[in-house]
């Protein structure tokens, strides 16, 4: 008799070591669950405000597809068209902007506004250097940076200082976006 009293015990044990379980498997996985979707919103909303920025950015640059920046304000008012020098077109840069996403690229198409013809020809053989030393002045920028005119006036001084600090034969006088397209 005892032995059938110890085995429904130990029946009984076995029940409700199965029940414990199955209940720490059942509340685990729901802690899973919902850790997951925690994550799932908290991305979905960082994509969400990437998609607005990137829209107020686009919506900007739909209305201003040319920009040209120049050193001073006061002399982009003034300045009449005969009055510009010689323009010299580089090719277009396709280039990784700095995050920490990694996703955004920018693509602008610049012009260099020269002091004399002499300058074209020096430019033309330092190109690969030139290229490369703009190359890595856009990469160096944030999206915020470059998304307002401010910004963008600083990124195109920045690249008149390091032509100029570069060339012998005359100086770079401005530099102008013909196309200026952040994605």
């Amino acid at each position: 008799m005892a032995d059938e009293e110890s085995k429904e015990d130990n029946k009984e044990e076995k029940k409700k070591s199965n029940k414990l379980l199955m209940i720490i498997i059942i509340t685990v996985l729901v802690l899973i669950i919902i850790g997951g979707a925690i994550v799932t919103i908290l991305l979905l909303n960082e994509d969400e405000k990437e998609v607005a920025v990137q829209q107020s950015t686009s919506q900007s640059q739909q209305q201003n597809t040319s920009y040209r920046a120049t050193r001073d304000a006061n002399d982009e008012v003034s300045r009449k068209l005969s009055e510009i020098g010689i323009l010299y077109p580089l090719d277009t840069f396709t280039v990784n902007l700095k995050s920490d996403a990694g996703r955004r690229y920018l693509k602008a198409t610049i012009t260099l506004e020269l002091n004399g013809k002499e300058l074209s020809v020096e430019l033309d053989n330092k190109s690969p250097v030139i290229r490369d030393r703009i190359i890595r002045i856009l990469t160096s920028k944030t999206l915020e940076e470059i998304s307002s005119k401010k910004g963008k006036q600083k990124v195109s001084e920045q690249i008149v200082d390091t032509l100029n600090s570069m060339i012998t034969d005359g100086n770079v006088k401005s530099v102008y976006f013909t196309e200026f397209v952040i994605q």
